[in-house]
């Protein structure tokens, strides 16, 4: 019979497996790999911090107000911008004042960047009262050699807020 220790070591290590994999650590030791992802952690604010900083920075080439509750507000906003990278940098804000976030309004967003194309590489979204989502994808090239430009984003966005299924 395995004892339960064994059974906690053994749980233990599975999960600095997955830690360690997850981080691109190739440490051997428990106090390596978690050192690995505290780096790795502090790395990956640093590029949030700056990503923000470019979407601080830049003005918007394109806002819209989609609040339904109040459709001359802007309670809603989506900005996107394409960086010097060819990346989009999307930005989507919903403030209180429409209400609480729809259910499955974060779930809509993605799903309309997966219709287009558009590969997500990093995002982060908070929906603690107000909806806010930073979202940086790659630029897509899809069939015919159309390239899905920053309106096309924007529309998408848009248009998955307004069909987000609890705004109806």
């Amino acid at each position: 019979m395995v004892s339960k220790e064994q059974n906690k070591r053994g749980a233990l290590h599975e999960k600095l497996k997955i830690l360690r994999s997850v981080t691109h650590s190739h440490a051997g030791d428990k106090v390596s790999i978690i050192a690995d992802a505290s780096s790795y952690i502090k790395e990956l604010k640093q590029k949030i911090a700056k990503l923000s900083q470019e979407m601080a920075s830049s003005s918007p080439q394109h806002a819209t107000s989609v609040c339904q509750q109040q459709p001359s507000s802007s309670s809603v906003s989506v900005g996107v911008l394409l960086d010097k990278k060819g990346r989009f940098l999307v930005s989507v804000f919903m403030d209180e004042s429409c209400g609480p976030p729809p259910a499955g309004l974060l779930a809509s967003v993605l799903e309309a960047f997966d219709e287009i194309g558009l590969t997500v590489l990093e995002a982060r979204a908070t929906c603690a009262g107000s909806f806010r989502l930073e979202a940086v994808g790659e630029e897509v090239v899809v069939d015919g050699g159309l390239i899905v430009d920053a309106h096309a984003v924007e529309q998408a966005v848009v248009q998955a807020i307004k069909n987000c299924p609890a705004n109806h």
